[in-house]
């Protein structure tokens, strides 16, 4: 027997008003993680660290060892360089292949513009 079914012919048989069953609000933890991370502002983070970690294997071993990706704010790549020759060399030659390879691997949502400061 359904035990709503039951519990409904019970109250019935004592005379008790049937009180409201709660609606059932279980959910997989599958379905929570994301809305929560989204609330505690952890997704950014993540996919903060994930851009940061890839920054070597798109830009080559030269450059990353002459650079480092410090922030993501609002879909921008924040790059702190070392030299201003090669700051030159990355805004002026070399920013629309970085972006482009960025965007393919991380989508246009999550990264659009990428700004190297010296220092």
């Amino acid at each position: 027997m359904n035990p709503s079914l039951r519990a409904a012919v019970i109250a019935e048989w004592r005379g008790i008003p049937e009180r409201k069953m709660r609606k059932d609000r279980w959910q997989t933890s599958a379905d929570l993680l994301p809305e929560l991370m989204q609330r505690l502002g952890l997704r950014e983070r993540l996919r903060e660290t994930e851009v940061i970690d890839a920054w070597s294997k798109i830009v080559g071993e030269f450059i990353a060892a002459h650079s480092a990706p410090v922030a993501l704010r609002d879909g921008i790549l924040y790059v702190r360089v070392l030299q201003p020759s090669l700051h030159y060399e990355l805004e002026r030659i070399a920013k629309t292949e970085i972006l482009r390879k960025l965007k393919r691997r991380f989508g246009g949502k999550t990264i659009r513009d990428v700004r190297f400061r010296v220092g």
